[in-house]
Formats: C-alpha cells, structure tokens, sequence
C-alpha cells in the first residue's frame, strides 16, 4: 500500500436500500415501492469520496469469496482505491445492510456484519505507512475489529494523523472504552446524536470535552441545521445547503469526504466544513451512498 494518501478501516457492507411509503413502526405495515443495491460502510464511502477528489486511497477491511465481495472489491477498483488491504475470507458471508429510505430520504437501518467482525490485528498488511498522510476509522459492530484498530494505532508512524467517525456503534461504547482510540485521533467526526451520547452535552460544550481527550479538531455534523467545527482556538457555525434530499444514506460518510478533503488540501476549518456541506447536499440527492459523491471538476469556489 505504497504511495497512498489516505487509508480507510471500517466495515464493508452491500447496501440493498428499499424505497417505501413511510418507515413502519412497531406493529405497523408499510409498502416497497423500489428497491436497488449499493456498495457500501462508512469509511468506504468516505475513501471513495476522497478518491473521486483526487487523492490516492487505500483500504483495510474484509469481505467473503460471494458475489457481495466481489461486487464490492469491483467497485473500488473502479474508483481507483487501492484493495491491497483487504482480506478475503474463503467462508462466510460479506457484509450487508438493509435500508428502508421513506419519501423525504429519512432512513431505518439493519446490519449483518458478517465477516466484518472477524478481522484480526494479523490479518492487516501493513506494507508501507511511510507515504501515508491520514489513516480513517469507522465504527465496527463486534470487539475483534475494534481491539485490532487500538493495536493499529500504536503501530503508526508518528506523521500519520488518524481521524474517526465513531457512528452510533462506538458512540454507545461510551468515552472510557473509546480512550484508548481518543488519545491517538487528531480529527473526531461525530453527528450531534453521537457527540451528545459520548459526552452528556451539547454540541459547543461537549466538542470542548473531546479537546481535552487530546483530539485536535472536532468536527460536528448536524444534518439539517449544518455543522460546528472547532479546534479550541476557533469554532465556527456553518449553515447547510439546502437541496430536495431523496436519500440520507451516507450523508455523513460524504460529509467526512469533503472535511478531509479541505484539511489534507491545507484549507481553513471554515472553507473545509463549507466543502463538506456541499460534497453532501451532492450525495443525498441520488439513491445510495455514493452515487451522487461529486468528483474534483464539481468542486466549486467556495
């Protein structure tokens, strides 16, 4: 994994998203009105933003010998991702999620992480991290991935900056299991629901308490109402774009595309949330994850 800029390890899941009248609750029926088939899992979805940006990506992970591995193996050689990284488990099945995306892109998620959660620290090939500028983590259902990301980290060289998106998964962890992750992380990406279960606090006061766990910058996603940034020197409110959202799917993921993006191309905090609010109004305009991530010619002077 020579020559790369920026690595992913998270989950690799096939997003198979089911369009329907309205999310059904307990006791409640509702009906399919399309249904479609995605690659997908947040950092991935992240990795290919960043490529589609220019910038030379890899990835760690693990998928099965089915047809979901190699759909998904397929889809990032098409978006130049380097899969060096990626183990293929001969049993098992690769990871799946179904999706159920209501008529105002609101979404219900269920996870089967199948072989997701089998990877060991052994299993990660670990050829050349001296190129490399930013290793990105994403959440994992079972503690075999999550023990083998704590390992990583102690393995890195010191130039190595590590973001984590830590999702609702690691976000219920809570900050004393997370710590040995937090001391390690230069750039946090949580949504306001996650920073709010982490630390008991709202999003200005609780991305305060983040920076004392020796995060650099904090990045807050807010859906609708924007984002917050800070780095204890500045914060900044930034407002979000306003567009006709048809799927929420990997909002976030695309949101973290274009935040790193702005940092790894030497941008200010303002400029790089900016950029990141734009990357995802393009996402959730389209069906699936990727599908709307926009490429380097889109990216407007902002």
């Amino acid at each position: 994994m020579s020559k790369l800029d920026v690595v992913g390890f998270g989950a690799l899941n096939v997003d198979k998203l089911f369009k329907v009248n309205r999310i059904a609750q307990e006791d409640e029926e509702s009906f399919v009105t399309a249904s479609s088939q995605f690659p997908g899992g947040s950092a991935a979805n992240t990795i290919v933003g960043l490529a589609r940006l220019g910038i030379q990506t890899g990835f760690i992970g693990k998928v099965a010998n089915d047809r979901e591995g190699q759909f998904l193996l397929k889809d990032f050689k098409r978006e130049n991702v380097n899969t060096n990284g990626i183990a293929v488990e001969p049993n098992g099945s690769t990871g799946v999620v179904m999706g159920f995306v209501d008529t105002i892109g609101e979404r219900a998620l269920y996870v089967a992480p199948g072989v997701n959660d089998t990877i060991r620290f052994e299993e990660i090939i670990l050829e050349d991290f001296e190129s490399l500028r930013l290793l990105h983590f994403t959440s994992f259902v079972g503690n075999s991935p999550f023990e083998s990301q704590k390992k990583l980290v102690q393995q890195l060289p010191r130039h190595v900056k590590i973001s984590l998106d830590p999702g609702m998964l690691y976000a219920k962890r809570g900050l004393k299991q997370l710590k040995p992750l937090l001391k390690h992380v230069s750039i946090l990406l949580p949504n306001e629901a996650e920073l709010k279960l982490l630390t008991g606090l709202g999003f200005e006061d609780g991305s305060q308490e983040l920076l004392t766990q020796g995060v650099e910058i904090v990045a807050v996603k807010r859906g609708t109402m924007g984002c917050f940034i800070t780095n204890g020197e500045e914060k900044h409110v930034i407002k979000s774009l306003t567009v006709r959202a048809m799927d929420t799917t990997g909002a976030g993921d695309a949101w973290n595309s274009g935040f790193l993006y702005g940092l790894l191309s030497n941008k200010g905090l303002f400029e790089c949330g900016r950029l990141a609010n734009f990357v995802a109004s393009r996402c959730i305009v389209k069906m699936g994850a990727r599908t709307g991530l926009p490429r380097i010619t889109d990216i407007p002077k902002l």
